[in-house]
């Protein structure tokens, strides 16, 4: 009786665990960016709207491309659109200032985010950000108004 209830006991605290570490991941634990790789949207959206500010090549690799200027490219999970999102790349200098974005749902969960900034490394790129949407792009995008595109 006893060991059963260790046993259960065990099992329950291994799911939890697994359940914690899916659903709150530690940020560049086994992320493919840095803290210093995250920009902020209030950022991005002071440079979109600044004419005179540099503007940098921004990729959506989620389902629609909102933020102002940005370049559809499709869920990077895809294989198909990931090979798009290396044809832009290639056309680029490797100090080019990008930014990649998804928001289809929290950063822990996204599904193409990882695949996008892998890639982005792996090409040598060196200046890079992830748009920092840890909720979504309605919640950390557009309820700010920040611009979007028409």
């Amino acid at each position: 009786m006893q060991k059963s209830k260790i046993l259960i006991f065990s099992i329950l605290a291994l799911s939890a665990f697994a359940f914690a570490l899916s659903e709150y991941p530690s940020q560049g634990g086994g992320d493919p960016w840095t803290q210093q790789q995250l920009l902020s949207p209030t950022d991005l959206a002071k440079t979109l709207k600044d004419p005179k500010a540099p503007q940098p090549i921004v990729f959506s690799v989620g389902m629609q491309a909102v933020v102002k200027g940005s370049i559809e490219i499709g869920p990077a999970m895809v294989k198909d659109n990931l090979d798009k999102l290396k044809q832009q790349l290639d056309k680029l200098p490797k100090n080019a200032s990008i930014v990649v974005y998804c928001g289809c749902c929290p950063f822990s969960r996204c599904p193409n985010i990882r695949p996008a900034m892998e890639l982005l490394g792996s090409m040598k790129f060196t200046n890079y950000k992830l748009l920092n949407l840890p909720q979504n792009i309605k919640v950390d995008w557009i309820d700010h108004g920040y611009p979007m595109n028409e």
